[in-house]
């Protein structure tokens, strides 16, 4: 056991206990003391995760647990990414009765999402699961309000259930196999009835989706960013996916050829991308358009985890994939707690004109999610189709393209309205509307980093590959 390397999990976690008891002997009107702390925590485990990444690769926790480029690289984004979103809480929780627990389940769930990323021993990926969707459920219904409530139920619900089949999974593998390590388990997997080894790792998939929020696991999604508060929808829709993305990757790279897996993921990636670009064509709620648009960009994160082992890009594609998103996607949600009280397309109309930053963060959000150039989207998009062209699945990157170019319609009708005048059922109030502060500058921060990123995407790839 080597503890050092694990200290960016050890510092969130302690970061978010003393979160814990900091606010419970303050006062409401000092609250924000427990902000600083959690944004200290954040920034104190993405620094350790970024030195950590010039050391070889290594295994603490006897091989259970593995540090490599893709652990450091879920470490710096998902710290970065629960960063925001307490700077996006801020603007929605100061002096509110729950604010310290909001950031101390905020760190929470982050743990356990770098622990899914690191995790090399499927009894590990069961606890990261555990950990990072726990204090999930508390946060999506952490409002005390009747959207919130209902969307948390329908949460916890579908969390436990997928839970036990990850469980069940672990449990069918382990009985042929007589193993959880991942080390061992390729040898044994190949040997192993393939009856049982479909049904055990099909499991886990499901499972890991579920924290993924892409099909068969995506229905609680668009509730959960409906009815959360702002900061939260972007907290789940982005930063707990990231690892549940790593840990599938791992398996799916560690299985035999006996079975079809390029073909299962492939086939899962096209439903989550097609059915998330179909299901948001009507949606007139922001967040729950984009809760929606999360389940289609689930589907094009898991086009190089189909082709995981086959071509040595898949990994650097999948991370540049997940950072690209993160950035891009708490912008948009950034804009929504901008203005907290704008809940339907036709209300934005006019706020590009009366808050022209805001609105261009906007439509390089939106923009950036379809995958325009130069954007950091377009170039995760790009490496991830031609990884899967490589790896013989050429017509999962005409998936992507078709998909793609189908999601364009939805986010326009966003941009359409930002644009638009003031005349109509809905008119133009945001000549009248502060937005909100810290969702303003991290909005347009935000935005001009996926510029940044996607632009600069050619030395963050030799960083990651």
């Amino acid at each position: 056991m080597q503890p050092l390397l694990l200290l960016p999990e050890i510092l969130l976690l302690v970061g978010g206990l003393v979160t814990l008891l900091a606010g419970s002997f303050q006062p409401r009107r000092r609250q924000w003391v427990t902000r600083i702390i959690a944004a200290v925590a954040l920034l104190a485990a993405a620094v350790a995760a970024g030195i950590g990444m010039l050391s070889p690769v290594q295994f603490p926790m006897q091989g259970a647990f593995t540090v490599d480029v893709a652990t450091g690289a879920v470490r710096i984004i998902a710290c970065l990414g629960t960063l925001v979103v307490v700077g996006l809480a801020s603007d929605e929780s100061a002096g509110a009765a729950r604010e310290s627990e909001t950031y101390a389940l905020l760190l929470f769930s982050t743990t356990g999402t770098l622990i899914l990323a690191g995790a090399d021993d499927l009894l590990v990926i069961a606890v990261g699961f555990l950990l990072a969707s726990i204090p999930f459920y508390g946060l999506i219904g952490i409002a005390m309000t009747a959207p919130g409530a209902e969307a948390a139920m329908k949460t916890y619900l579908l969390g436990a259930l997928f839970g036990i089949v990850l469980l069940a999974g672990i449990v069918v593998v382990y009985g042929v196999t007589g193993s959880t390590d991942h080390a061992e388990l390729p040898d044994f997997l190949a040997a192993a009835p393939s009856g049982a080894v479909a049904a055990g790792i099909v499991a886990i998939l499901v499972g890991l989706l579920f924290k993924a929020g892409g099909v068969p696991g995506h229905f609680w999604v668009p509730d959960a960013a409906e009815g959360s508060g702002g900061a939260v929808a972007a907290f789940v829709t982005t930063v707990p996916k990231i690892g549940a993305m790593v840990a599938i990757y791992r398996i799916i790279e560690l299985l035999p050829d006996t079975l079809a897996w390029p073909l299962l993921v492939a086939v899962l990636a096209t439903a989550s991308m097609t059915l998330g670009n179909l299901a948001a064509y009507w949606q007139d709620d922001p967040r729950r358009l984009l809760g929606w648009s999360t389940v289609s960009q689930v589907g094009y994160m898991l086009v190089p985890v189909a082709v995981a082992g086959m071509v040595e890009s898949a990994l650097p594609a999948l991370l540049l994939y997940l950072a690209g998103y993160t950035v891009t996607n708490l912008a948009a949600f950034a804009i929504t707690t901008a203005f907290p009280r704008h809940r339907t397309l036709d209300s934005y109309r006019g706020m590009g004109r009366a808050h022209p930053w805001l609105g261009g963060a906007l439509v390089v959000a939106l923009l950036g999610l379809v995958g325009t150039p130069p954007t950091a989207v377009f170039v995760g998009k790009l490496t991830t189709t031609i990884a899967a062209w490589d790896g013989g699945l050429a017509w999962l990157a005409l998936a992507v393209f078709v998909n793609s170019l189908a999601s364009l319609f939805y986010y326009l009708r966003w941009i359409a309205r930002v644009y638009g005048s003031g005349e109509s059922l809905h008119p133009s109030t945001f000549g009248v509307v502060t937005p909100a502060r810290w969702s303003t500058s991290l909005a347009v921060t935000l935005a001009a980093l996926s510029l940044v990123v996607g632009i600069g995407a050619g030395l963050l790839w030799l960083v990651l590959a």
